[in-house]
């Protein structure tokens, strides 16, 4: 269901700025992710497929170094395309995602939600994520956090 994320479905990617073509936006992050993979940086890029056409329905980004992380926490970001939601797609993602961060080295996998997204509370709360505070960002926003550790996470 989940994959490394490839360069397909590029036409698709990434609602908002109209001052790059989409096209040339997804280019620029699928490239990105690449080297990221190919240079062992710290993200780590899947796409989730669905469906009997494995189309892209969505991503999970894991990111083993960042503002707000301490060593050995992962950030754990996740997003579907709106007629994907709902489905447990998400949580499907996120679950084996978390394995993954386990087997690199990841000791405690952190999602950092928006409080005025009660969709995504639930999905890291299914994922056996628990409550971890509202710390404030560097810009002082507010998002709540979800904590596992993954030392524990099944194989």
């Amino acid at each position: 269901m989940w994959r490394r994320i490839s360069r397909e479905r590029t036409n698709c990617w990434f609602a908002g700025s109209t001052a790059v073509p989409a096209r040339a936006r997804a280019s620029k992050h699928f490239r990105h992710c690449g080297e990221q993979w190919n240079a062992g940086g710290p993200l780590r890029a899947f796409g989730i497929r669905a469906g009997s056409g494995e189309v892209l329905a969505g991503t999970v980004d894991l990111r083993f170094a960042g503002e707000g992380l301490a060593p050995g926490q992962v950030n754990v970001a996740y997003g579907l395309y709106p007629s994907w939601r709902g489905r447990g797609l998400a949580t499907h993602a996120v679950l084996p995602a978390s394995r993954y961060a386990a087997a690199e080295g990841g000791r405690e996998a952190v999602i950092q939600v928006d409080p005025e997204n009660p969709a995504s509370a639930a999905v890291a709360r299914r994922a056996g994520f628990t409550p971890g505070g509202q710390p404030p960002g560097h810009d002082g926003t507010r998002l709540d956090r979800y904590i596992r550790d993954l030392r524990d996470a099944p194989p």
